[in-house]
Formats: structure tokens, C-alpha cells, sequence
């Protein structure tokens, strides 16, 4: 499980599966943010499966889809929102991991505005 710190209590990866998940509470993350769409590629797990076994280890789920090359304002007040009530350190996930670095960067842009 690979996954790249983006601040202190950010961390982003590519999709993950089921059974990263016993990985990613081992490394000491709290909470999980699902930023890929369901259906995206074909055989990706769902949000619902991976949201099953991350909340199985007692760990939090958010599910905040952004569509590839649209994301929306909607999709960085969601994402800053799912910051603030959620246990840190978060690991975000998508495709490859850009589009949660790009929202952390807009949701930091936003606090500072």
C-alpha cells in the first residue's frame, strides 16, 4: 500500500481494495475519503465495499466522488467539511491521487481566502 503524505495529517493513494485496509489503520490512519466515482473503470470496488471494510476496522468513511477533470466547488466545501469532522491523519483516494491532492490544495486556498 503506497500512498504519498501530503501534510501531517493528509495523505492521498490510488484506489485501494479491501484488504489494503488492514495496511492503512496499521500506518496510524483514522479515516478514510473515497474521491473516486463508482463505475469508473471497470472492476474497481465500489465505495459501499471498500466503506464496508474500512468502518469493519473501526475506522471513519466519507464518500465524496469527483468526476475526472470536473470538479466543482460543491466537491471542495464537501471535501473541507469531511476534513474538519473527521479524525486525522485522513488518507484520500481516487485513480491516482491527484484529484485528493488537487482538493486538499483547494480546500487550503479556500481557508486562506
Amino acid at each position: 500500500m503506497e500512498y504519498r503524505q501530503i501534510s501531517e495529517n493528509y495523505s492521498v493513494s490510488a484506489q485501494i481494495a479491501p484488504e489494503d485496509v488492514e495496511a492503512i489503520k496499521a500506518a496510524g490512519f483514522r479515516s478514510v475519503i473515497c474521491n473516486r466515482p463508482d463505475d469508473e473503470q471497470p472492476g474497481q470496488p465500489s465505495h459501499d465495499v471498500i466503506k464496508a471494510a474500512v468502518e469493519g476496522t473501526g475506522l471513519a468513511f466519507r464518500y465524496i466522488p469527483v468526476i475526472s477533470g470536473q470538479m466543482s466547488m460543491d466537491n471542495v466545501e464537501d471535501q473541507a467539511e469531511a476534513l474538519d469532522e473527521l479524525e486525522g491523519p485522513v488518507l484520500a483516494f481516487c485513480r491516482s491521487g491527484a484529484r485528493c491532492t488537487n482538493l486538499y490544495a483547494l480546500v487550503q486556498e479556500r481557508k486562506r481566502g
